[in-house]
């Protein structure tokens, strides 16, 4: 959550996330703070480097957890969370990343210790899951996907 906070302040946004708004201040500060900027040797060139690295993260974070970027690949998260059992599973800080059977991965962030240890001791993972998880906690796609040995 900490990380969602900083980029939203990064990109000046307030609540919701639109993605019109967030490409503008994008533009804005890539312009801002690009690299090329500056010429060798500048002071600000490398700080610029470092900037600018933060601000494309950022960028792509925010889209990935926008409401349109959600609602566009609703059916797909549905299809996942529905049909697919979940493969593995991983718990860091307040970002618990579920990996599926489909070879789909999703990150859902401010999942508290106890509600992962509840989740590892739950005799039914993906009824747990779709009851106590899916429901309640922001989530994005993982560039991360399962990848089978064949």
């Amino acid at each position: 959550m900490k990380r969602i906070t900083e980029y939203k302040k990064l990109f000046g946004v307030e609540k919701e996330i639109e993605l019109k708004a967030l490409k503008t201040s994008y533009r804005n500060l890539v312009k801002e703070w690009h690299p090329d900027k500056f010429q060798d040797g500048d002071a600000l060139q490398e700080e610029a480097e470092v900037n600018s690295r933060r601000i494309i993260d950022g960028y792509h974070f925010l889209v990935s957890i926008a409401p349109e970027t959600k609602a566009a690949n609703l059916e797909e998260y549905t299809e996942t969370i529905t049909n697919s059992g979940i493969a593995d599973f991983q718990h860091k800080g307040m970002l618990l990343e579920i990996t599926y059977l489909d070879g789909f991965t999703y990150e859902y962030f401010g999942v508290t210790r106890q509600i992962y240890i509840k989740m590892v001791n739950s005799d039914k993972l993906n009824r747990f899951a779709k009851r106590s998880i899916y429901p309640n906690y922001l989530y994005r796609k993982s560039k991360r996907t399962l990848e089978y040995a064949e």
